[in-house]
């Protein structure tokens, strides 16, 4: 594929593995973006937008490459739910996550200003947790210190004992819907080496 730098704009260290394991070699470039507090927008809009914002900052500065965006939420409800403040915020999202089914949500953008490159999208799985007790709770809090997960909780670690059903990708429950993103960009590369090779107005 055509030699184009690609920028990983999150701190994520998920994100990365997840690039890792497809051998889709990146650099890290956290983007600074703070997480707006939502006002009303449907949640997928919501992930779409907090994404294009990390992508839109980091692809304003590196205008040659393909930038990759990513927020992932947890919706119960119709109440979005982030990361957690703190050990008590950790136990109440996941109080209220018990016993119940959750939607997660990927938001998703892929930018580069000099190929005109701008794909925006989402990706959503359901998640049933089993019902868990509050010692539990508080003994996962506790040893993970999921303070950086959405839902406040990792489902590739210890947590994934309550996990009772999925529907949908997998990991995009961990904060990358790898297959949906792979068919996107290689869709992206593919549109690219065809303008690469024949360029509007070139020489026959």
């Amino acid at each position: 594929m055509t030699d184009i730098p690609i920028i990983l704009a999150s701190k994520s260290p998920r994100r990365k593995l997840l690039l890792d394991q497809i051998d889709l070699g990146c650099t890290v470039i956290p983007s600074g973006i703070q997480e707006d507090k939502h006002t009303g927008q449907p949640p997928e809009e919501y992930a779409i937008d907090l994404a294009t914002a990390k992508a839109a900052a980091i692809s304003e500065k590196y205008p040659d490459a393909l930038v990759i965006g990513a927020d992932t939420i947890v919706v119960l409800e119709k109440e979005i739910l982030g990361k957690p403040t703190d050990r008590d915020d950790a136990f109440l999202i996941l109080s209220k996550l018990s016993g119940k089914t959750h939607t997660v949500i990927t938001g998703m953008s892929i930018l580069s200003k000099k190929f005109s490159v701008s794909d925006n999208f989402f990706e959503k799985t359901m998640v049933s947790f089993k019902q868990i007790n509050d010692s539990d709770i508080y003994r996962y809090i506790d040893t993970y210190k999921p303070f950086d997960k959405a839902g406040s909780y990792g489902i590739q670690d210890q947590f994934s004992v309550w996990i009772q059903k999925i529907e949908g990708c997998f990991f995009n429950v961990m904060g990358f819907p790898l297959s949906a993103f792979f068919e996107r960009y290689r869709s992206i590369m593919k549109r690219i080496e065809n303008n690469n090779r024949n360029p509007v107005g070139g020489m026959e």
